[in-house]
This record gives C-alpha cells, structure tokens and sequence, in this order.
C-alpha cells in the first residue's frame, strides 16, 4: 500500500507544475493519477475589441467581505470521495457545533479504494461542514468551517 505522505506528495507535485496525469511503478507499487478533463477539446474564438463606451466614473464597490473569514479550514489533503461516516449506518464523525482537537476524525476521503481519515489538525468548533456525502473532493478544497477555540 503506498504512503498516504508519498501521495499528497505527488498530487502536490501535480498541482504545482500544472500536470493533468502522472504514471510511476517500481518493483513494489504502481501509481496513475490524472486530474482535470482527458477529454476537453480547447478552442479558440476571436476576440473583438470595441471603442470603451463613454459611462461616468463610479466609485468601486466595496470589497465584498470573505465569508470564510475568522474561520479556521480544513482542506482535503487528496483528491477521492468525501464520506463524514464510516458507513452508511454510523453516526457522522462530526456535526455542527461540535469540538474537536487537532487529532479529532473529522471524516475519510476514500482515494483508489483506500479509505483514509481525515484529522483536523485545529482546535475549535465545527461551524459548518461545506461538503456533501459522497461528493468528489479535489486536493486543498475546503471540506470545513472552524470556529477556533
């Protein structure tokens, strides 16, 4: 079974140097990732610049505030499936308003049918959870809101 460090490590790599598939294997594992669309055909249109129409100046908006903020996240660490129970039977690992510890489960990410647990890594209290059961998560994306304790 391949280190769960080694694969955060490659997804890492992946999104660092913007690469939509990558195939190792030694004597011991083999390992295919791929991200984003194989199959997405790009085309280009032309663009058509026309003379700015003459409006008056407007003040710009105020910068809408992060929704986020004041909150502590935690982010997938890999891409997979997000589940917040160990089956379909359990009680969720955590709900709204619950405490947790940095080495609280807070729910499994299953990646090439390896179910992995997903601390929180914060102290604090669950504010919201911003992924559905089931959902396919993308590596970084933020699975929950934190109130920090």
């Amino acid at each position: 079974m391949i280190d769960i460090r080694k694969l955060k490590e490659l997804v890492k790599l992946m999104v660092e140097n913007d690469l939509t598939e990558l195939d190792l294997q030694d004597k011991e594992e083999t390992v295919a990732l791929r991200r984003g669309q194989p199959d997405t055909v790009l085309t280009s249109h032309p663009v058509v610049h026309a003379a700015a129409p003459t409006v008056p100046a407007v003040a710009p908006a105020a910068p809408a505030s992060d929704p986020d903020e004041g909150f502590a996240v935690i982010e997938s660490p890999m891409v997979g499936t997000f589940y917040t129970s160990a089956n379909p039977d359990s009680d969720a690992f955590v709900k709204v308003g619950d405490p947790i510890s940095s080495d609280t489960v807070v729910c499994l990410v299953e990646a090439m049918k390896v179910f992995n647990e997903i601390k929180a890594e914060t102290n604090g209290t669950i504010h919201k959870c911003l992924v559905e059961p089931g959902q396919a998560v993308e590596f970084g994306q933020k699975l929950f809101l934190v109130k920090p304790s």
